[in-house]
């Protein structure tokens, strides 16, 4: 069987100098596959995508794209190399236009970008009507269609999202994982840290259940809202 596209292996790390907070993790993403980390707060979701972003130190396993060990890159060099990052907080510039902020996103490309942000606008039409507004005038899911908009403007081969829905509506929180669902289509993986974790487990074709930076459960989301103790111990019933 080939290997993920994306996979951090057997993660072990922390922050620093501080203690580990990852023990033996593994999150894996494939072409055309939304995986969906979830788990209590404090589970360590959020610093097993930083890890494999190349944010903190990983002292044990790996990190791999499409068969290349970046373990030892740093985040900008992993960008170059394919991945897009949308953190959950500071993900915008707020005193630049909507459009400037995806300019902001190809940042990296030597090449003419006009199709890809076209793209983009298609996808997101609100930030097409909303271009030349600053984006810190825009409500919190439109804010969230910027800072992903702006990551995908990389053309990146994975996509990470941290907490995209946090803060937003269940209404704008829908449109945004209708969206998502979109950019997998087109076949570029996409790796989810979730609070919302039943309706993210809903779109999850793969899903990760982390306590305590450990492997608790992995299945498809169906198979892990279906999973009588995933739900009872997460989903709240």
């Amino acid at each position: 069987m080939s290997e993920p596209f994306l996979i951090g292996d057997a993660m072990t790390g922390g922050y620093g100098k501080g203690p580990d907070i990852l023990h033996d993790c593994t999150i894996s993403a494939d072409k055309g596959e939304i995986a969906v980390i979830v788990g209590p707060n404090g589970a360590g979701k959020s610093t097993a995508m930083k890890a494999v972003f190349g944010m903190l130190n990983v002292h044990g396993g790996s990190v791999r794209l499409d068969g290349e060990d970046i373990t030892k890159l740093s985040p900008q060099e992993r960008v170059v190399k394919g991945m897009g990052f949308v953190p959950q907080t500071s993900n915008i510039f707020t005193s630049m236009t909507v459009e400037e902020n995806l300019e902001m996103g190809a940042f990296i490309r030597t090449d003419d970008f006009s199709d890809t942000l076209t793209q983009i606008y298609d996808l997101f039409p609100i930030l097409k009507e909303k271009r030349f507004q600053a984006a810190g005038e825009l409500s919190g899911g439109q804010r969230q269609q910027v800072a992903v908009g702006r990551a995908l403007m990389t053309q990146p081969k994975v996509l990470m999202l941290d907490e995209p829905t946090a803060g937003v509506s269940p209404i704008v929180m829908d449109e945004l994982f209708d969206r998502i669902i979109e950019v997998a289509r087109t076949g570029i993986p996409i790796l989810m840290v979730e609070q919302n974790a039943r309706q993210a487990l809903e779109i999850a074709d793969k899903a990760y259940v982390l306590v305590q930076g450990r492997n608790a459960h992995t299945g498809t989301g169906k198979e892990l809202l279906a999973d009588e103790e995933v739900r009872r111990s997460f989903l709240g019933g």
